[in-house]
């Protein structure tokens, strides 16, 4: 009869352990071995296990971490404030990727001059984004460890995995071993959509050659650019992945007990995380995307735009899982928007979307065919981002292109179904999950 906490019991006394790995092996990384817990009905993320673990292999270290706040584990406690319990880690160096620590930073941190400190360490803040897109010379001065712990969207547009990509190459030059602590795809791991990016096209919003939404998890993501010899140069880190227990590629986020955290100021819900698989691509147009209202990503609409019409020619299309309702809105700046909404203070006519079924709604589908309805219908008012920014988003130059030549919008999915086989296939050789 086991007493106590069955899961720690398990966790301190287990004798055999088991990589939830399914026949992957690799030459540079290392996937952490975890106890079996498929009879526990609960999913632990890569914090759960460190956490089971008394954070051992952090020790003696002086440690750096990236993180943000989404590193939480399913009682919704920060890491920082796990850490805070163990005199024996030095956490000298906190990196905070875009859009910083937390979301309310004034409570999270002090300033001493010109420089952010967080109160529980001490620690000093680096932003690794910007101004530095990859950790300075001198943050890197005596760490023994990086530790990574953050939430990823699932979408290609977020920035989190190109800064991942980067302190893994800093990390590289200076031989600091990096552990990654690995979290879910909120938006399912066996879901793939969308173009490849093109070499030509790479930015930070577009940092490797994967689909808009990729079906990995960050965990996955770092493990394949490490093999591949994406970091740059071909270099390789001593990357250490703490993956999951009980976490299925079929999941969405909402499957596990933790609590939703917003992994980017306007994605509020599961559901904005999903609509922005599409409705980011709309930050490469003159369309507002809902950003300033209550509907980011949930939202689009223009001064000049007619929402009763482009909602009846979107309705034509049958899109699935999604409706359509025409609205009116002004689009308004709040003090913690750090950009300016497109159309702000000007009254937009526009449409909602309102997903009603999740698993059949394609919001790569959806958001382009409103791109591509507005450019058709609006040929004089509707304009692609001056610096064709639209093509960095996308991947590729070919919704442009499509657009012009006046195609139906229902045309364009089949065009990048090739990029979504082959990456799908190439991806299997990283997978850590069934």
């Amino acid at each position: 009869m086991i007493r106590g906490n069955p899961v720690q019991t398990l966790f301190v006394k287990a004798t055999i352990w088991l990589s939830i790995v399914f026949g992957q092996s690799f030459n540079h990384s290392i996937v952490m071995p975890v106890p079996d817990l498929s009879f526990h009905p609960s999913i632990f993320y890569g914090l759960d296990v460190l956490e089971q673990m008394d954070f051992k292999p952090l020790y003696g270290k002086t440690i750096g971490v990236f993180t943000n706040q989404t590193a939480v584990n399913r009682q919704g406690t920060h890491l920082l404030d796990l850490l805070k319990a163990h005199p024996k880690i030095d956490v000298e160096i906190i990196f905070t990727p875009q859009y910083g620590l937390f979301a309310q930073q004034n409570e999270r941190f002090k300033i001493q001059g010109d420089q952010k400190f967080d109160p529980i360490y001490n620690a000093r803040i680096v932003e690794v984004f910007g101004r530095n897109v990859k950790p300075p010379e001198w943050a890197m001065r005596g760490l023994d460890l990086i530790l990574i712990d953050i939430q990823d969207t699932g979408v290609r547009y977020s920035t989190y995995v190109a800064t991942t990509t980067k302190i893994m190459e800093v990390a590289s030059e200076w031989n600091t071993p990096v552990i990654l602590l690995d979290r879910p795809n909120p938006l399912r791991g066996d879901r793939v959509d969308g173009p490849v990016v093109r070499p030509q096209f790479q930015s930070f919003e577009g940092y490797h050659l994967v689909p808009i939404r990729h079906g990995m998890t960050i965990g996955e993501m770092a493990i394949m650019a490490n093999e591949m010899g994406w970091i740059k140069n071909l270099k390789r880190v001593n990357l250490t992945v703490i993956p999951m227990a009980n976490w299925k590629r079929a999941y969405w986020l909402d499957k596990s007990e933790h609590p939703w955290v917003k992994p980017q100021p306007k994605i509020k819900s599961l559901r904005t995380n999903l609509a922005y698989v599409g409705f980011g691509l709309l930050e490469g147009t003159n369309l507002n995307d809902g950003r300033g209202t209550s509907r980011p990503y949930m939202r689009a609409g223009a001064p000049w735009l007619s929402g009763s019409h482009l909602v009846e020619k979107l309705s034509a299309l049958n899109l699935p899982g999604v409706e359509f309702r025409i609205v009116e809105y002004i689009p308004r700046k709040r003090p913690e928007d750090r950009m300016v909404p497109m159309h702000v203070n000007k009254v937009c006519s526009g449409v909602d979307i309102y997903i009603t079924d999740a698993n059949r709604y394609d919001p790569l589908a959806t958001a382009t065919a409103i791109m591509v309805l507005a450019y058709q219908l609006y040929p004089r008012q509707f304009q692609w981002d001056g610096l064709n920014r639209i093509d960095m988003l996308y991947g590729h130059s070919q919704l442009r292109i499509f657009a012009a030549q006046g195609k139906p919008a229902n045309y364009l999915p089949p065009l990048w179904l090739k990029d979504v086989l082959k990456f799908n296939e190439f991806r299997q050789q990283f997978l850590l999950y069934q």
